[in-house]
């Protein structure tokens, strides 16, 4: 689909103009009067695939979720305590230095051969030894051992590293090792070279979860299929069809005509206006995903911005309110950095006493500090998509606005989605770059570990070793207070750094239709529950 740029007033213009001035959607896709079939209305832009080891992007993993367990899983609203799913128990294993989990009986994969713990370990195995962003995720796991068919324990390398929580994210996904292998996997130390799998995992899955994959067109849809093996028992839908839809003008009106039975990226006016819908209501969830501005300290990419002053200024030229209010309508919070509001150590409180916040008069004076007096010029990229129901552009326009008013002049450059990540991911960025977080896993250590690991070389901060032993030190602490304190000492650190600014962390606003009685959101990572959507 091609991807359509309006401003805000544009869209409220063409909803208010009717239905003949936005395009329809064919027929195969409409959700009214189709029980049998669930239909989601989403910008799907960013995705690139369906392999859960290299997946590291912000839509897949509502897809991942719904075709594969994890060992454990949290429920919507407890993001602190892992729940069972593939393990019914786990226990440190003796000698302390990992973790024993017990599989779940009579759990059976879509093809219908039951899980067991060769499954598990070829799993992690391949997780392991492809070093994919993934395996970042899971560093203090050394290896899968399986102790008997029902039994797999965790090697630890760091064995006192909060894990568990971690083993929730898709991409520790448990996958079928005789379809892999069938089909191009390797889980030895050649994964890396050898593995062929993703191609096929890009169009199937090899899970037990309530969904199979069946089909993926990019930029198009995606289409799941029922798992009549599932062992939760089946699902309300019989399938599951994910339209890729940029226009959240176009998402409206396809919740509006029921085309769709929900609609994920509808901007604040949209949101606004379905309270008087009598088909349609509005979910709500707070969220632990952020959007933020990542800023280049090399000085190859740009001299000014290798300046600490010069990035301090963009910190206090940015109108935070004004995005909070303006383009989110409110919905939506601001941390101090990458630690979410609602995890230790991070509270509005906190974010408000070390985060920034816009001085227009501090950012000029720092801006003549860096003997930049007249400002300087710079480059923000983005995505043609939207998140949380604002468009990349949109929020671009803002930030160059507020910039602008210190004499911090921005060349604007949007670019497709994937194009922008991997730019930002190789460190080739040329300015800032507009992006997001979502947590693979719900973990402070996993948030801290990313910026002083991975995030950090983006943006060509060298990190000294204290800044990485803080976040081991953390992340290791027994005591509740202790770790709180400490997380505090590392935002404070992370803020002063200026590489990373917060513009917000949304709440989830989705459209649904009241045909549709569960629409379980959660803030874990992978946004729904698909397999606990059900009729009305």
């Amino acid at each position: 689909m091609a991807i359509i740029n309006m401003t805000r007033r544009d869209l409220a213009r063409l909803l208010a103009g009717g239905a003949a001035t936005l395009p329809f959607l064919p027929s195969v896709a409409r959700a009214q009067g189709r029980r049998e079939t669930l239909v989601i209305g989403l910008d799907t832009s960013d995705t690139v695939t369906f392999d859960p080891v290299r997946q590291a992007q912000y839509t897949p993993p509502l897809t991942l979720a719904a075709c594969y367990d994890t060992l454990l899983t949290f429920e919507p609203g407890d993001y602190v305590n892992p729940k069972p799913c593939l393990a019914t128990r786990w226990e440190r294993r003796p000698g302390g230095d990992g973790w024993r989990f017990t599989l779940r009986e009579g759990v059976k994969f879509a093809s219908g051969a039951p899980l067991t713990a060769e499954d598990v370990k070829f799993s992690f195995d391949r997780l392991i030894n492809l070093r994919e962003q993934t395996q970042v995720y899971i560093k203090s796991v050394d290896r899968a051992e399986v102790v008997d068919d029902r039994t797999i324990d965790l090697i630890m390398n760091a064995p006192k590293a909060p894990i568990l929580p971690i083993l929730c994210n898709p991409g520790c996904a448990i996958m079928e090792r005789a379809v892999l292998l069938k089909n191009g996997a390797v889980a030895t130390a050649e994964a890396r070279d050898q593995d062929k799998a993703t191609e096929w995992l890009n169009g199937h899955s090899a899970g037990t979860g309530p969904y199979r994959l069946v089909r993926w067109e990019r930029n198009a849809q995606i289409a799941l299929q029922r798992n009549p093996h599932s062992w939760r028992g089946p699902t309300d839908f019989e399938r599951v069809i994910i339209r890729h839809l940029s226009d959240s003008a176009a998402q409206l009106l396809a919740l509006r005509r029921g085309d769709v039975h929900a609609a994920f990226n509808l901007i604040p006016e949209h949101i606004k206006g379905l309270q008087d819908e009598p088909n349609v209501r509005t979910e709500q969830l707070p969220s632990l995903d952020f959007v933020y501005m990542a800023v280049t300290q090399n000085p190859e990419a740009n001299p000014a911005l290798a300046k600490k002053e010069a990035r301090h200024a963009i910190g206090y030229a940015i109108d935070y309110d004004g995005i909070l209010g303006s383009l989110l309508g409110g919905a939506g919070t601001r941390p101090a950095h990458f630690l979410p509001i609602g995890v230790t150590g991070s509270t509005p409180e906190i974010a408000r006493e070390i985060g920034f916040h816009q001085d227009l008069d501090k950012a000029r004076s720092l801006l003549k500090a860096a003997g930049l007096p007249d400002g300087f010029e710079m480059e923000l990229a983005y995505g043609n998509a939207a998140v949380a129901g604002v468009s990349y552009q949109v929020l671009a326009q803002k930030v160059q606005s507020d910039l602008g008013r210190v004499g911090i002049r921005v060349r604007l450059n949007p670019m497709d989605q994937v194009n922008l990540r991997t730019i930002y991911t190789t460190g080739k960025m040329q300015g800032a770059v507009l992006t997001f977080w979502n947590p693979p896993a719900v973990s402070n250590d996993l948030w801290a570990s990313a910026v002083v690991e991975r995030v950090a070389r983006r943006v060509s901060w060298e990190v000294p070793p204290e800044m990485t032993a803080l976040v081991r030190q953390a992340s290791e602490a027994e005591d509740a207070g202790e770790a709180g304190r400490l997380w505090v000492e590392w935002q404070k650190k992370v803020v002063d750094q200026a590489n990373h600014f917060i513009l917000f962390q949304p709440t989830y606003q989705i459209g649904v239709r009241k045909s549709i009685k569960d629409f379980p959101l959660t803030a874990a990572g992978w946004q729904l529950d698909m397999g606990g959507v059900t009729l009305a």
